[in-house]
This record gives structure tokens, sequence and C-alpha cells, in this order.
């Protein structure tokens, strides 16, 4: 296999972001799921949190699909990525862009209509990733929405190793942890979540989404 020069680094190197930027968003599945996840937000929601949000994409996607935000929280551990998305942000106050990682809890954030996450909780252990289902559950307000856009777990290694083909990335990333859809599911369930469901999938990639149960 062909190694990516940035197989090594971790997302403090701005050499492995500025690679995975340029890889990853022009996926065309990429761009597929993200049109999924605006369909699916509320029609006129006032705050959104982005979990790791890297260089501000998501959240440019949402806040496009819903002008009615006037509040957004971005936080990311990353440092080149959140000054990527600083830039992109520059002069909008309706957003604060900030370090943090989420391995630690996320309760001092605050409450939100919309939290939407692309492609960072697969990096968390599995306990860690049930006890952020939770706290999510617990910052979203009443008819809210949390929107996962995430690498999953194929059902076979064969499966996995030609989903990484397909994106460009046949060694995969160290730093993954990855869960299986089902799985996923039932922990944001036990969360407190209710009509949750994965809502859309192309091979590694999925869109798992619940709602408020309030």
């Amino acid at each position: 296999m062909t190694r990516n020069a940035a197989d090594g680094a971790t997302w403090q190197s701005q050499e492995k972001v500025d690679e995975y930027l340029a890889r990853v968003g022009g996926l065309p599945a990429r761009i597929a799921g993200e049109g999924v996840l605006a369909e699916i937000l509320p029609p006129a929601p006032s705050s959104l949190l982005d979990l790791g949000c890297g260089d501000g994409r998501l959240a440019g996607l949402v806040l496009a699909a819903r002008p009615s935000i006037t509040t957004v929280v971005a936080v990311d551990r990353s440092e080149p990525m959140l000054a990527a998305a600083r830039a992109r942000f520059a002069g909008d106050a309706r957003v604060s862009v900030s370090l943090r990682d989420l391995a630690e809890p996320i309760d001092a954030l605050g409450s939100f209509d919309v939290v939407v996450s692309g492609f960072a909780i697969h990096h968390l252990e599995h306990e860690r990733k049930q006890a952020l289902f939770a706290e999510i559950a617990s910052a979203l307000r009443p008819g809210g929405l949390f929107a996962n856009l995430e690498v999953v777990e194929c059902a076979s290694e064969e499966l996995q190793r030609r989903f990484y083909d397909a994106i460009r990335r046949p060694d995969g990333d160290p730093e993954d942890r990855l869960a299986s859809i089902e799985p996923q599911l039932a922990w944001m369930r036990a969360a407190g979540l209710r009509n949750v469901d994965c809502v859309w999938r192309w091979r590694g990639f999925a869109l798992l989404a619940g709602e408020s149960a309030n």
C-alpha cells in the first residue's frame, strides 16, 4: 500500500491537517452526507454547537442552511484546525471558536438547539463516546437535534479496506477508534435521545441522528 506522508502525524500537525482538508473536502460522499444533514435540521434553530469543528466547514454549512442561528460554539483539539476555523469565521460575531478536547466533558458549553459533529467522535474511546452522547442529550434544548456525520466500522476487514481505498487513505488513521453503527445507535438511545436512526450511509461514512427527548 502507498503510505501517506501524514500517516505518522497527529492532528496537531499542520502537515496532517493540510493533507486531510485537501483530500476529504472534495469527496462526493462527504458532500452527499452534508446535504442530508442540512435537510434534517430543525426549521428555525437559534443556537449551534459543533464538536470537533475542524476548519469550520460543517458549522458554515449549517449557518447557510439555517440563517436563524445567532449563536455558534465551535470547538476542536487541533490548533491548526482551529486556526483555519478562526480564519473562516473572522468578523462573524455569531461564531465563537475555542480549544477543547472531546475527551473532556462538554457540560460547561451550555444548551443548544442543534449539536453537530463531523468526523471527530470516532477518535474517542468507546466509553467516552457513550458518556459524550449523554452530555449531548443533556445539552439539547426541547426540540433539539444531534447529528453526527461520522466514520464508522464496516462489516468486515475487506469492506474496511475498500472504504479506505475509496477515500484515498489506504492505511486508515492510527487515531481512529471505530465503532459500527448499531452499537452507536444503542448508545444514543441509552443516553436519552429519541427518533435515533442512521439516516444516511456510504460505506464507512454514516449520518447518525437523534432528537431531544423533551
